[in-house]
């Protein structure tokens, strides 16, 4: 019987429906040491973002005796795996880009009104019993300028909604201008859609060759009194560049999802009343984990199948 490790979890109707395809499904956590041991029993392996699939675990599921043929990756990145490593020793790694697009894209929405309209801080104060309402003075989203850095899946879904709420949406893409998406501006340079931009928003993976796409030369050239979403990847905006610029007025305020280091995010930009934050919840919706699930199914079964 073939083995699967939903090491980080996974959808229980997708776990059901491979039980019943005749896989032998095991949805413990093990942390790194144990995984080091287990993870020979096993000829598939499925993590989220805690579990880090190292060299060294790829040894540990590669040794002789050992099972280990699949990686998959329930969400977009996975640059908490070493894929060129994996490839190397013979795995597959496979990730589920497509199903997690609406909900990331919504969640970008969301911290956008959220942030534009203090409605992180405000929910707090009032619970605490403060009726602060001249302290929250927003900013309307329409009529504003959203740049988009990288316009992959998400980044196209936040244009559609951004659009809708009347928005002027321009974008920045390595790969260049995107065919049949004319009636957004592209821009080659991304400091010059900086500039442009009231509302930018990250929707780009991290690279640790390339390091920080938003760092104190980037919030030098964003408008005076601009927002910041990040959906993606801690990695891609400096969090102490990110800082000074919430310090000194340069940048209005932040919307993260996601940090340089999780769990454990920095202290001082949860505290900061201009920064509205989530616990990396962008395919946290019961519709995209349902969608994971699916493809993580199909993944299993062209693999083994």
């Amino acid at each position: 019987m073939i083995r699967v490790l939903a090491n980080d979890g996974m959808n229980k109707n997708a776990a059901e429906k491979l039980r019943k395809l005749g896989y032998d499904v095991v949805e413990d956590h093990y942390d790194k040491d144990e995984l080091l041991e287990k993870i020979k029993d096993f000829e598939v392996i499925i993590v989220r973002s805690a579990t880090k699939v190292t060299k060294e675990v790829i040894d540990a599921g590669m040794a002789p005796g050992a099972k280990l043929k699949l990686v998959i990756r329930a969400g977009v990145g996975v640059d908490n795996i070493d894929v060129a490593y994996a490839k190397d020793k013979g795995l597959t790694v496979h990730n589920t880009p497509k199903a997690s697009t609406i909900s990331v894209a919504e969640l970008t929405i969301g911290h956008m009104f959220a942030v534009a309209r203090f409605i992180n801080a405000a929910n707090v104060t009032i619970r605490q019993g403060k009726w602060e309402k001249k302290a929250y003075t927003g900013t309307e989203i329409f009529g504003k300028t959203l740049g988009l850095i990288g316009f992959g899946r998400i980044a196209r879904e936040v244009a559609k909604r951004a659009e809708a709420l009347g928005m002027k949406v321009i974008y920045n893409d390595i790969c260049g201008k995107a065919e049949g998406y004319d009636k957004y501006e592209f821009y080659d340079d991304i400091k010059e859609l900086l500039k442009k931009a009231d509302f930018v928003s990250l929707h780009i993976p991290y690279d640790k060759k390339k390091g920080y796409v938003i760092g104190e030369d980037e919030f030098a050239v964003m408008k005076q009194g601009a927002f910041i979403i990040n959906c993606a990847r801690g990695g891609v905006v400096s969090e102490k560049a990110l800082l000074n610029a919430l310090n000194n007025g340069k940048i209005a305020g932040a919307a993260l999802d996601v940090f340089e280091t999780e769990p454990k995010p920095c202290k001082e930009l949860l505290e900061h009343p201009r920064v509205s934050v989530t616990p990396h919840i962008g395919a946290s919706t019961k519709e995209a984990q349902a969608r994971i699930g699916e493809e993580i199914v199909n993944l299993v079964e062209n693999m083994f199948k």
